[in-house]
């Protein structure tokens, strides 16, 4: 059975008990600021499995894509990938573990709608109990009705079987189904050791997943039940097509094998396995990075893209490939994926990647030879702007070892070197110390007061910069502003500078700013004693409070008519304003 048969099959099957079809997610989470990428079918839906109303209803079904970068020394396995499709299926307060198993098994086993695998061949696991939730006796008898031996039910603790996309949010045990790869132990009665000695071995393969979402854990704590009992089930794509194709991996099926087979034919007596799939892997998720917006920098998504595309290009000169072979690898994958997904079958999202991929190749042809004479990890980082995790794995295939702390140690003193020279220059994020730009920075205090006031305490500065045409600050909120918030946060600034407030300086112990509620920029380190700046008469009063070392006009009343000009995203969870006084 194909890819698409199979994701086509599941989406169907769902709709078919009146699922609502979701489309994908973008892979940049909207309004999740923990995560750089949705890991999860479930990420997107947080919000609806927490309570709030879909506006699709209360079961949903989806193929999201996702990318997950923690073992990308992994890739390269039969089973570890960068970017994935999970199928899922969910339930926002409506059916539980009865329909959830039942329909997991239906799909799985039944000829006509479903897959059609052999039910002697599964075994599945359930929670076996802890302080948080009581063993999963539930589920085990569902399991046990439907025709699956007890001595094929495995309980199994929480590291295992209980399910959360992180510290914070919905969670709960699962029950995961496993599928005997070659039909060695149909229907065997195997112990609990073996079990997971066969699945350590792939010769089971976990292939999905049904997490039964009634708990919610904060700060790493299930703290109680939730409003509402919700079904989350995933069963990997990539994972269900190795099975139904006979495969051990899905770099052999219909999804991979061709970009395989390319590689295999231009490497010719060059070919190695661990570096086509790296190539294969590393490509596709750059190709489906770009499709959503992403493009190759030096932090967070655009570093991770930019890192498997440079990974994707050390493999490929280990196996003579050149740039432009990659380029007919990321056709192919268009090719395969087009009909699903319209945003990576465009020429930009080839141009961003081959763009990336030319800058590298002359950094790489220098750094490798730099690599080759020994030349220090630090030098080559900061010389020739040779990754560190390029020259690790290149050490690796070398022999040699990397004294990481060393070049920790000294890239940390090299980064602080750098910044202390940006402050003397941009001081408090001011480019410059003119009158327009010291009347904006009190502006600026102003503003960040006004946005805590008319949307919430959760708000906090982001980011800052001062110019003699602008002031843009960076804040954390997970929405757009309404026209009306904006006019109630331009207003309330106007109206503290025709109060004409004081902008008072005072020194204080670091943690005495902290208990008073001093803001603090998001990312910078403090000394023992710091700077307060508050406007208003006295401190206790004041309308703002922040660690800040000026400089400052000393009252509002001088700084002119303030305007908004702008409002947009600026990344996850975090929105940008940009305004003018006049």
């Amino acid at each position: 059975m194909k890819s698409v048969e199979i994701r086509n099959r599941f989406l169907e099957f769902f709709k078919k008990r009146r699922h609502a079809i979701v489309p994908s997610a973008s892979l940049v989470p909207e309004n999740d600021p923990s995560v750089l990428f949705n890991t999860a079918g479930m990420q997107p839906l947080v919000p609806y499995l927490m309570g709030q109303k879909h506006p699709l209803g209360n079961r949903l079904t989806s193929c999201q894509k996702c990318v997950r970068t923690g073992d990308l020394d992994d890739i390269g396995d039969n089973r570890h990938f960068s970017f994935f499709e999970m199928l899922g299926n969910w339930s926002l307060g409506d059916y539980f573990k009865d329909e959830a198993i039942k329909w997991s098994y239906e799909f799985l086993t039944d000829k006509n709608e479903g897959l059609g695998l052999d039910p002697s061949r599964l075994a599945v696991t359930i929670f076996q109990g802890d302080k948080n939730a009581p063993y999963d006796q539930e589920s085990k008898s569902i399991w046990m009705n439907l025709g699956i031996p007890e001595h094929r039910i495995y309980a199994l603790p929480a590291d295992d079987n209980w399910w959360s996309p992180g510290d914070n949010g919905p969670c709960g045990p699962c029950s995961e189904m496993f599928y005997d790869m070659q039909g060695e132990y149909a229907l065997q009665e195997i112990s609990h050791d073996d079990f997971l000695d066969l699945v350590n071995q792939e010769k089971f393969i976990e292939i999905w997943n049904d997490v039964f979402m009634e708990y919610e854990k904060k700060d790493g704590v299930v703290i109680g039940k939730l409003t509402q009992k919700n079904v989350d089930t995933g069963a990997g794509l990539e994972r269900l097509t190795a099975v139904m194709q006979g495969v051990n991996t899905a770099y052999r099926t219909d999804l991979l094998d061709s970009v395989m087979q390319e590689i295999k034919n231009i490497a010719g007596e060059s070919f190695n396995e661990k570096s086509a799939r790296v190539i294969t892997d590393h490509m596709r998720t750059a190709l489906f990075m770009a499709g959503d917006g992403v493009f190759p920098s030096n932090k967070d998504r655009g570093y991770i893209m930019r890192r498997l595309i440079r990974r994707a290009l050390v493999q490929a000169r280990k196996i003579n490939l050149l740039p432009e072979n990659l380029i007919t690898i990321l056709q192919i994958i268009q090719n395969t994926y087009t009909d699903f997904y319209q945003e990576i079958n465009n020429q930009e999202v080839v141009i961003l990647i081959v763009a990336e991929m030319q800058k590298f190749e002359k950094t790489l042809e220098s750094g490798l030879k730099e690599f080759t004479k020994g030349t220090d990890p630090f030098i080559l980082a900061t010389t020739y702007g040779f990754p560190i995790e390029l020259t690790e794995e290149l050490a690796v295939d070398y022999g040699i070892t990397i004294n990481r702390a060393k070049f920790d140690k000294e890239m940390l003193e090299h980064q602080e070197k750098s910044r202390s020279g940006a402050e003397q220059k941009f001081k408090g994020g001011l480019g410059g110390t003119s009158d327009k730009i010291i009347r904006s920075h009190t502006a600026h205090h102003l503003l960040l007061a006004a946005l805590q006031q008319v949307l919430g305490s959760h708000v906090h500065q982001r980011g800052s910069n001062i110019t003699e045409e602008r002031i843009r600050i960076d804040f954390s909120h997970d929405a757009k502003m309404t026209d009306e918030q904006k006019s109630e946060v331009e207003n309330l600034v106007n109206e503290w500078i025709t109060q004409d407030l004081p902008m008072q300086r005072i020194e204080m112990k670091k943690d005495e700013a902290e208990q008073i509620g001093a803001e603090m920029e998001f990312g910078v380190k403090y000394p023992d004693i710091v700077s307060i700046y508050y406007i208003g008469e006295n401190l206790d009063t004041a309308i703002s409070k922040e660690f800040c070392g000026g400089p400052h006009i000393e009252r509002t009343g001088n700084i002119g008519t303030f305007k908004i000009q702008k409002e947009e995203a600026s990344s996850a969870g975090v929105r940008r304003i940009k305004a003018v006084i006049e």
